[in-house]
């Protein structure tokens, strides 16, 4: 009865491997795949599953809510110990180009789509992560870990309640399998417990997928891969037509800026924007080596692999998103043939995100008027966050306290409201000071020309800064409870980020600062690729 209900809940309606080419072979060899979006694949079976945390909104979102998280039932399903009735999983296609380099064929290594369900006129695709090899695998087992797993389903739903576009997360499992890892890539790989997370999106396609078919000139399967993604994700645009093609690719441009945009907003770092991890939808998807902003600093990366080269730090982030929009472009090319509209489009995306990042970093300071001299404010500040190590999330989010009051006399004193987000506030000499207050005082200026009050600007800039964000550290302190079976800080700070803009007075204790023993703790500052 329980599994004839958990069938019902589950309103299934797959599309992607019933409209698209399948690749002809069945066995589970790594191989190439030629016109073909995907592969079938059997998820391998978990040792010993068992179900870590749930997220109750994603539950809702696929019409699971009324199942119970905890039955045999989802427990199989969701770690891939058990297949659905009338489903075929497969795992995707797709190349990429990883730091700036065409890596050819990657496809998905370790992920494996179980269903596409449609809930309240909305379709999502579920896709396992760490449940096994498939053809796209490579040389890697197809498998996660634990802490990289604990990473990406906090983050995911995290994301969410931040207002960012995202893929999400529903499930964590421990697999029971260990899985050896070579965590900094140094020669001294360990087992690890292993894991697996079911990641939810309207779909998992990426720029990648596209890019693989027209690097092979199957212009073919391309098409058809368009037209799919354009009735099922894009439908007020017209299929079969060169002006469709563009304004497809208009579209993802815009979607891919304003993802970007947000990171920007919350000081969030991807790491690894490779083109094979660009959703085709404008969504954050692959959570690895990403990080968070702790000192303001353009030139962060939380990657490890990308510590020399620092193609996707912080501030460089809206540039590869260009980047790789321009790939994307290419593919595009074989379908649209004539280069001009894709580069108009390119050239707008410049325009556009000047524009939008002015606006976005306008809120964050409860800036709504028009004004010339907004550029200069916001670069000056800018500057001056670089000066002296400050955390982003508390300055922001302290800045709002700050009045229509002139800061005078020669001390620190105007200071206070900011001082949480110094890490060493006495290091702040007289000529820095000095610039503060400057800064400080074209700011009360600038706030003068605002209708609203103290009140009202704190309450509007308290809705784009957040209070609280999945600081590394903290994802490290609920890895390391898990690796000795306590999975309590897991649920925890999940949580307290369903609702990062509120004051949450019990979870104080998490709007501070990295504390100095993360500073350069493995998981806590840079992190590799391994997972």
């Amino acid at each position: 009865m329980e599994r004839d209900n958990f069938m019902k809940k589950l309103n299934i309606q797959d599309t992607f491997n019933t409209v698209l080419p399948a690749d002809p072979k069945s066995e589970n060899t790594r191989r190439q795949v030629f016109e073909s979006c995907f592969s079938f694949v059997t998820p391998k079976m978990p040792a010993d599953p068992t179900l870590l945390h749930v997220s109750e909104e994603t539950l809702r979102v696929i019409g699971l809510d009324q199942i119970d998280s905890k039955s045999d039932d989802f427990l199989k399903v969701f770690s891939g110990a058990k297949i659905l009735k009338g489903t075929d999983p497969y795992s995707m296609c797709y190349g990429g180009h990883q730091f700036g380099n065409w890596a050819g064929q990657l496809g998905d290594g370790r992920a494996i789509n179980l269903a596409e369900v449609v809930h309240q006129n909305k379709r999502w695709a579920l896709q396992l992560k760490g449940a096994g090899e498939t053809p796209y695998s490579r040389s890697a087992d197809g498998l996660a870990v634990l802490r990289s797993s604990i990473r990406e389903h906090l983050c995911s739903e995290a994301m969410y309640h931040l207002g960012v576009p995202t893929t999400r997360s529903l499930s964590l499992m421990s697999s029971g399998n260990n899985v050896l890892r070579d965590v900094m890539y140094d020669g001294n790989p360990s087992y690890e417990k292993g894991a697996i997370v079911c990641r939810v999106a309207p779909s998992f396609i990426r720029f990648g997928n596209f890019q693989i078919l027209a690097a092979r000139k199957d212009v073919k399967t391309l098409k058809q891969l368009t037209d799919y993604t354009i009735k099922y994700f894009f439908s007020n645009i017209e299929m079969d037509i060169k002006e469709g093609y563009i304004q497809f690719y208009k579209e993802v441009s815009e979607k891919t800026l304003e993802m970007v945009i947000h990171w920007q907003r919350v000081g969030f770092v991807h790491g690894v924007m490779n083109t094979d991890n660009m959703s085709i939808l404008g969504l954050t998807i692959d959570y690895g080596p990403y990080g968070w902003l702790e000192g303001y600093d353009h030139a962060w990366t939380p990657n490890t692999t990308d510590n020399g080269q620092r193609r996707y730090r912080y501030g460089y982030q809206p540039h590869i998103a260009l980047w790789n929009l321009a790939q994307l472009a290419n593919a595009m090319l074989l379908l649209i043939e004539d280069p001009k509209p894709l580069e108009a489009i390119i050239e707008k995306y410049k325009i556009d995100y000047h524009l939008k990042y002015v606006e976005m970093m306008k809120s964050k300071l409860g800036l709504t008027e028009e004004n010339e001299t907004d550029k200069g404010l916001i670069s000056e500040l800018e500057d001056l966050l670089q000066m002296t190590e400050t955390d982003m999330t508390i300055f922001f989010r302290s800045l709002a306290k700050i009045n229509k009051v002139k800061m005078k006399g020669e001390g620190k004193e105007f200071l206070d409201p900011l001082l949480k987000a110094f890490y060493e506030p006495e290091k702040i000499n007289y000529e820095l000071t000095d610039s503060w207050r400057s800064w400080l005082n074209k700011y009360i200026d600038r706030l003068g020309q605002e209708s609203t009050s103290n009140e009202e600007r704190k309450t509007k800039m308290d809705k784009v800064n957040p209070k609280y964000v999945l600081r590394n550290y903290m994802a490290q302190l609920a890895i390391d409870k898990a690796d000795n079976g306590d999975y309590s800080l897991i649920d925890d700070l999940y949580q307290m980020l369903k609702t990062p803009y509120d004051e949450q007075p019990k979870n104080e204790k998490w709007f501070t600062k990295r504390p100095e023993w993360a500073r350069n703790k493995v998981g806590c500052s840079m992190l590799s690729c391994s997972s």
